[in-house]
């Protein structure tokens, strides 16, 4: 993460989920390539230790709970206010929920907190620029959809995450369909062991579709972060619709 600043604007960005792991990663690529980028989450401080790491990027920090419609449109309208519109959101938001539990024994209250985050916070933010961007002058815009390998291809014991990444892919298909008047494109990034604090615990061993334990292969997030510039930065005529970005040699591919 060491690479100059593009100077040139490149537009504006939201991304959820800034404080850590995928969301930091993306945030400081945008920035370095020269968007001015709006970083979204729970915590302020971690915002800002995210915004630290492009000292001259031009940044907006939103303590944001994407599961509360108020605090989502809030958002935005801090957005608006301070650069005029919004060209990108990287949905990303997102959480794994309590691992290794069987779905007989899953609390209830533990598949709503991921169903929420997941699904509805992802609905939620999309909604919302959707809405500036139809409205905007120049009309349209762009969202990536932070999905996962799970979205085709489920763990042991992950009935929520893979129910709300399954349920992502519908979401992205229907607002790339819906969005085509607008000049809206929405794109969906599927990432397979990328190597983040949320990720740590596959470098020492996971539950195996076998019922083995095993370490699993992990990739470099920044790989994952030029990738979603990539897909960003595509004139609004052209869409990567679905990208799927992985460790080479994980057990994805013949899975299970």
């Amino acid at each position: 993460m060491n690479a100059e600043r593009n100077t040139e604007q490149r537009g504006v960005a939201v991304v959820t989920g800034a404080g850590s792991g995928i969301g930091r990663a993306v945030a400081v690529e945008l920035m370095r390539g020269g968007w001015a980028v709006v970083l979204a989450g729970r915590r302020e401080s971690p915002l800002q230790e995210t915004g630290a790491l492009v000292p001259d990027g031009d940044r907006l920090a939103v303590r944001t709970d994407v599961t509360e419609p108020g605090s989502v449109a809030a958002l935005f309208a801090a957005t608006v206010e301070r650069f005029g519109r919004v060209d990108l959101l990287f949905n990303n938001a997102g959480t794994f929920g309590p691992g290794g539990l069987p779905v007989e024994e899953l609390p209830y209250d533990a598949w709503r907190h991921v169903v929420d985050t997941n699904l509805n916070g992802a609905f939620l933010c999309a909604q919302a620029a959707y809405r500036q961007m139809k409205e905007q002058t120049p009309q349209g815009g762009r969202i990536i959809n932070n999905g996962s390998i799970s979205a085709h291809a489920p763990r042991p014991h992950s009935a929520p995450y893979t129910a709300t990444k399954h349920a992502l892919t519908g979401l992205t298909k229907a607002l790339s369909l819906d969005g085509r008047p607008y000049r809206i494109a929405v794109g969906q990034i599927d990432i397979g062991n990328a190597a983040t604090d949320m990720t740590a615990r596959m470098q020492t061993g996971v539950l195996q579709a076998n019922g083995a334990v095993a370490a699993e292969p992990v990739m470099d997030v920044a790989d994952v972060a030029r990738t979603v510039r990539h897909m960003a930065e595509l004139p609004l005529e052209a869409n990567v619709q679905f990208a799927t970005v992985l460790a080479t040699t994980m057990p994805y591919v013949g899975r299970g």
